[in-house]
């Protein structure tokens, strides 16, 4: 199953190379992640007491490791250590809650549903900035009311504190809410409430007004209704990014920091404007239609129709191939 391997890596690879990232116009306030140890990052959560720095970690295969990153110069200010969370497997997502806690969602699963249960880790996010810095986190046992999932997502309500995780899957995804309080002794179980297009990260409105997920060809924000749960779709007019995997508003609530994986990814800031009403109250289109990428003020334009019908064509063989690929891992 090796070569199947190298054929899921050049689909990749074409997927991103003939679709080219578009600038956004006005650019002020991103960065690059200059670390050389930051190669997979694969979320983003603004800091509450440290202005202008944004927590991030690797994918996979880096340990138990958050980055603090200064937004001003795209350097490393911290690396905490998490302690007492055993070995991670595929870190996902990053969210801080009303608490002032910082939450860690080892919530990926690539071979959709091998894996019965999840992790998700918390810690106080440090008062004080160390280049290395080791921190005692506490570790939540996580499973789905209806089974295993894949999932990059993972938001904390601004007001409840209530956690979500949204489940990446090519057909639909599910949103699912965790209880009102994680439990570190017993299974906390995640319930399905709402359907949702293809997610690789997502985040809250620091209002909790507002729920914002992204996928690979673009981005779509939700009214987050009174009881929970996803209200009105608008549109967001982003340009596309390679390998998009991050999303989080500014402390303030006036822009939107976008990331993508790869070493030297750069972070993209995009000012949050009137959200523009969809006519349907949801879309499950997948991470976003066409319509949603590029266009939009401050985006500096969009893509072409033909970029996106050959990003389209080739994400589908990619995502094809990798299931391929992971059926046989099972089977073995």
């Amino acid at each position: 199953m090796r070569s199947l391997q190298y054929v899921a890596g050049a689909a990749a690879t074409v997927l991103f190379a003939l679709v080219p990232a578009v600038p956004a116009a006005a650019d002020d306030g991103g960065f690059t992640i200059k670390d050389p140890r930051i190669t997979e990052s694969s979320g983003l959560a603004a800091s509450r007491l440290h202005p202008g720095i944004y927590w991030t970690h690797n994918d996979s295969s880096d340990g138990a490791y958050v980055y603090a990153v200064d937004s001003k110069t795209g350097q490393t200010v911290a690396r905490v250590t998490m302690r007492g969370v055993g070995a991670p497997r595929d870190v996902e997502a990053i969210s801080i809650g009303p608490d002032g806690d910082i939450y860690v969602g080892d919530i990926g699963d690539n071979l959709d549903g091998s894996w019965d249960h999840v992790w998700i880790y918390r810690f106080p996010e440090p008062k004080q900035l160390k280049k290395e810095e080791t921190v005692r986190a506490t570790q939540f046992t996580v499973k789905y009311a209806d089974g295993p999932r894949n999932a990059e997502a993972l938001m904390v309500h601004p007001k409840t504190g209530r956690v979500y995780i949204a489940s990446k899957n090519q057909s639909k995804g599910g949103l699912y809410a965790g209880p009102a309080k994680l439990s570190a002794t017993k299974t906390n179980v995640f319930r399905r409430i709402d359907d949702v297009p293809w997610v690789t990260d997502g985040a809250f409105s620091p209002d909790g007004k507002q729920l914002t997920l992204r996928g690979y060809l673009g981005a779509e924000s939700y009214d987050w209704k009174p009881a929970g749960g996803l209200g009105t779709e608008h549109e967001l007019g982003v340009p596309f990014q390679g390998q998009a995997e991050s999303v989080t508003y500014t402390p303030d609530g006036s822009a939107l920091m976008m990331g993508s994986e790869g070493a030297q990814s750069r972070v993209l800031r995009f000012p949050v404007e009137k959200p523009k009403r969809t006519d349907s109250p949801k879309s499950s289109s997948g991470g976003g239609s066409s319509s949603s990428v590029g266009g939009g003020n401050g985006s500096g334009g969009s893509p072409t129709a033909w970029g996106i019908g050959v990003f389209a064509a080739l994400f589908l063989l990619f995502m094809a191939v990798r299931r391929l690929f992971g059926r046989g891992r099972k089977r073995g």
